[in-house]
Order: structure tokens, then C-alpha cells, then sequence
């Protein structure tokens, strides 16, 4: 006797199935589906092809994206952090942008959280069913002793899953500024934060392969927000990294770039510059441009915020 394969509305994950046909995201595409026959280099072309539709996506929501920035500047130049919260590949982008924060703006590691469904671990190893969990999203929240001044980015392409969703929800009901990036339009994740921002790409080369043009996609906003936010914070002169961490001899040779580029000084001038600050590339620059002490420029720094065209305006008056 042979057994009747079950439909969606007799298997027990029938609701899910129905949620996922709903998707963009996870749409099926016919004229894929000899693909595999393809040449590498026609595959390659297709792809390609693909992931050169995700700018135009992002551009469509700029307007949000910009507003969500505004809103997170604004509460981290009150000292709040940034959040990101997510699970698979939506986790790890959001743990990828964080780790990079410090060594380019010179933030504490605490500044910018990567948090993933099932911990660190789940960076590198599945771990199963840790994103079906909206408690341990706010588990894990609570864990960092959340205040109002901090800004939530929940982060799932398909705009559904619960740890982003309850990440969300627990962050806005704490009082905090709560941002849902998706993947899909009339996502519960947009719907759920203060900011959606829903960058539909369509659907995947391979169907439901939210790594491709989805996560394309959210790296391309989590650059935005986070660069944008540490511009609005002064972590940056013009279009240079003046925050930048000098730890190893790349980035020492590249804060002396920076020096050089700000003020066009000779390599002298610069080292003694960057000796009279301790390495600071900001402090340096200010040094150099506004005419004062490194003990001034600290100073001078200290009373603007960081914001470095403040600093050289504050030193102009005080050398006048």
C-alpha cells in the first residue's frame, strides 16, 4: 500500500508553507529552472545580472533609510547604542557590520552590538530553531541592559522570522528607537518597528536563497546606517576616516595618509603632530590646522563632541 504524499493543508507545517508562498523572497522562478544546464559563464551573466537590480531596490527606499538614520544619530550622540539583531545570514551582516565599527571609527566595542539567534556560535554553525525564538531575542536584549536611548535594527529578509520580529517588539516596548529592515513589502517586521525599511529585490536565482540579492541588499543598508550615523557623530573629516584605530602597520600607515591628506603637512610635521597625540589622527589634524597644543586639541575636541569643523572653528577664535 502506497502512502498519499500530504498537501499543504493536512501537513503540519501547511501554515508555514502558505506564509512562504506569500513571499517575494521565496517566489519560484520558471525560467530558472534549467539552470543547471547552463555554461558556468551564462549562469555567471544571470547572476550577475541579478545582483545589479539590488541598488535600484535600495534607492527606492532611501527616503526611510535616511529617516531611520536621523532618528539613530540622534539618540547615539545621547550615548545610546546600536543594535542589530538577527538570525542566519540576516545575523551574521548585522555581526560583520559591528566588528567592523571599531577598527574604522574608533568605537568601543560596545557602541555597535551584532546580536545573532543562538549566540556567537551561531556565526559559523547552525544553530536549530534558535530563530523561531522571539524570547530569546529579548533574552538576549535584556542581556545587554537595553535603555531608551538605544536603537534596535532587527534584520530578516523575509521579514517574518521571530527573533527579529520579538527583537523588535521587546526594544520598542522598552522605550528604544526599533528600525525593521526586510526584504519583503508588508513585512511584520516593518510593521513592528518605528522605521521599516522593506528593499524588495525580488525573487532569488536559487528560490529561497536569501543569502544572494537579499543579503546584498541588507549589507548595503547596514553600510548606510552605520557609516552614515558615525558621520553625524563627527567620526569623520570630510570623506576621511579621522577616528580611525591605528592597531596594526596598515592602518598606522593609513592614519598618516589621513594626516597628510587633511592638511597637506610634511611627513615631519606629521609625525611630531601624531607624537604630541598620542597616535590620534583627529587630534593631530587639529594640531596641525588649528596652530595649538595636543593638550588644546584634546580640549578642544572634548568640548565639541568629537566633531572636528567645530573644534578648528573653536581653535581660529581662540588663536585670534
Amino acid at each position: 500500500m502506497t502512502s498519499t504524499p500530504a498537501d499543504a493543508s493536512t501537513s503540519p507545517y501547511g501554515d508555514l508553507r502558505a506564509q512562504l508562498d506569500t513571499l517575494t523572497t521565496e517566489a519560484f522562478r520558471p525560467e530558472l529552472a534549467e539552470i543547471d544546464q547552463l555554461s558556468t559563464l551564462e549562469i555567471s551573466r544571470i547572476m550577475n545580472g541579478e545582483d545589479g537590480t539590488v541598488p535600484a531596490a535600495v534607492a527606492a527606499q532611501l527616503p526611510s533609510i535616511a529617516a531611520a538614520i536621523d532618528a539613530t544619530a540622534e539618540r547615539a550622540a545621547r550615548g545610546g547604542r546600536l543594535i542589530y539583531a538577527g538570525a542566519g545570514t540576516a545575523g551574521r551582516l548585522g555581526v560583520l557590520d559591528a566588528s567592523e565599527c571599531p577598527p574604522t571609527f574608533n568605537t568601543d566595542p560596545g557602541e555597535v552590538v551584532g546580536l545573532i539567534a543562538g549566540g556567537p556560535g551561531a556565526m559559523v554553525t547552525s544553530v536549530e530553531g534558535a530563530e523561531d525564538s522571539k524570547e530569546l531575542a529579548a533574552a538576549d536584549l535584556d542581556a545587554l541592559g537595553l535603555t531608551p536611548d538605544d536603537t534596535v535594527v532587527g534584520i530578516s529578509a523575509s521579514g517574518r522570522t521571530p527573533y527579529a520580529v520579538g527583537a523588535v517588539e521587546h526594544a520598542r516596548g522598552l522605550g528604544a528607537l526599533t528600525v525593521g529592515l526586510s526584504c519583503n513589502a508588508g513585512s511584520a517586521l516593518a510593521a513592528a518597528a518605528d522605521h521599516g525599511i522593506e528593499v524588495v529585490v525580488g525573487p532569488e536565482l536559487l528560490t529561497g536563497s536569501t543569502r544572494l540579492k537579499a543579503g546584498t541588499a541588507q549589507k548595503l543598508v547596514l553600510n548606510m546606517i552605520s557609516t552614515i550615523t558615525m558621520i553625524r557623530l563627527g567620526k569623520t573629516y570630510g570623506n576621511l576616516m579621522v577616528d580611525v584605530r591605528a592597531s596594526n602597520e596598515k592602518l598606522r600607515a593609513r592614519s598618516r595618509r589621513i594626516v597628510s591628506l587633511a592638511t597637506g603637512a610634511s611627513d615631519a610635521e606629521i609625525e611630531a603632530a601624531l607624537a604630541a597625540t598620542d597616535g590620534e589622527v583627529k587630534n593631530a589634524i587639529l594640531v596641525i590646522l588649528g596652530g595649538v597644543e595636543g593638550s588644546t586639541a584634546a580640549a578642544l575636541l572634548s568640548a565639541s563632541h568629537g566633531h572636528l569643523r567645530v573644534a578648528l572653528r573653536a581653535a581660529s577664535t581662540t588663536s585670534g
